[in-house]
């Protein structure tokens, strides 16, 4: 128990440790280690954000995708899947919704599609700001080129979302397709930073073959990156993917990462994911309880929320929007938070 308050101090400190520590304080962590972390995270958090919570709003605009990724629901050889993909119209009515429920960040993610042109991100990103020029917007529609990235900064996208969800070359091999390797995907990361977009990278936590060597490096890598946004989330199965009968992630490990990424990284931006929730009732409101301060409410149609199938049993595919920002609300006010109406820039600057 003391070397472990040893090290949560130490990261306090000096906000990164070594690799051996870092693998240390991991596999070694107890319930008692836990409650320090999150007090402390906690009071990090207060400093720099105080007790507003962020609100982002999804727009999960298509469920089309190149890629085959071992994990993930929408792999393009689920032949179970239900595709579908919103019209420019549909995005921009998700929008509205959104902004009148005072969201002032959307996030428009997708699989890989390449029905979605360069042409046609740059022309709804434009729409989208011109409607909304007090909103940020945050595309996350993985791996494009230097020139692509660019061409949507310069229609007015702000922020762009690509986890690594592996840093260990050899641990992403066996959760990916050969055509997609780790160090593309960090290629990626590090060109939107050059750009100058704000930055979201992260990690599932439990995937399959993870060790706490990986967990290591996987903080080593955002600690070098310096991003403005992480999202962590326990890894859960898919009945339809090669790897349904795997274990999931468990609550426990996925807010200790919380708790440690708060303190390694205290200006960060932390969403409390959706899968936190899905795991675990109270999940959301734990995830801030351990350093979170970012809630990302689905504005997608109703209608296709259950399509956007990452993963199994994923909550509150029916709740209509206004429905699901009250819920929050009361859910945040009942841990001593408030949601806030603001586009909540990151305070880690690039």
């Amino acid at each position: 128990m003391q070397k472990q308050i040893f090290l949560i101090d130490k990261l306090k400190e000096d906000r990164t440790l070594t690799k051996q520590e870092w693998v240390q304080l991991i596999t070694e962590r107890t319930p008692e280690a836990a409650e320090y972390l999150f007090a402390i995270a906690r009071e990090e958090r207060h400093a720099h954000y105080g007790h507003d919570v962020y609100i982002r709003g999804l727009i999960e605009f298509t469920n089309y995708c190149k890629n085959d990724c071992l994990y993930c629901g929408i792999r393009k050889s689920n032949s179970r899947a239900n595709r579908y993909r919103l019209s420019e119209e549909e995005i921009l009515s998700c929008c509205r919704t959104g902004y009148e429920l005072g969201f002032r960040t959307f996030v428009l993610q997708g699989g890989e599609d390449a029905s979605y042109t360069d042409d046609r991100i740059v022309r709804l990103t434009g729409s989208i700001k011109d409607r909304y020029p007090d909103c940020a917007l945050t595309l996350s529609i993985g791996e494009k080129s230097c020139q692509s990235y660019r061409r949507y900064f310069e229609a007015g996208a702000d922020r762009y979302l690509l986890r690594h969800e592996t840093s260990n070359e050899a641990h992403y091999s066996r959760l990916h397709p050969p055509s997609l390797i780790a160090s593309a995907r960090k290629e990626c990361l590090w060109n939107l930073k050059e750009i100058g977009y704000q930055v979201g990278t992260g990690f599932m936590v439990g995937s399959p073959y993870q060790t706490a060597e990986h967990l290591a490096e996987d903080m080593l890598f955002i600690r070098e990156l310096n991003p403005q946004m992480v999202g962590i989330g326990p890894f859960i199965v898919h009945r339809d993917t090669p790897f349904a009968d795997q274990t999931s992630g468990t609550l426990e490990l996925t807010l200790f990462m919380l708790g440690l990424l708060r303190l390694m990284l205290p200006k960060v931006l932390l969403p409390a994911t959706t899968a936190l929730g899905t795991i675990d009732p109270k999940g959301r409101e734990l995830g801030i309880l351990a350093g979170a301060n970012v809630l990302m409410p689905n504005l997608s149609p109703t209608g296709v929320r259950k399509d956007y199938s990452l993963y199994d049993n994923k909550i509150c595919t029916g709740d209509e929007a206004a429905e699901c920002r009250s819920c929050l609300e009361r859910r945040m006010e009942a841990v001593g938070y408030q949601i806030v109406t603001a586009r909540g820039d990151s305070l880690n600057r690039l």
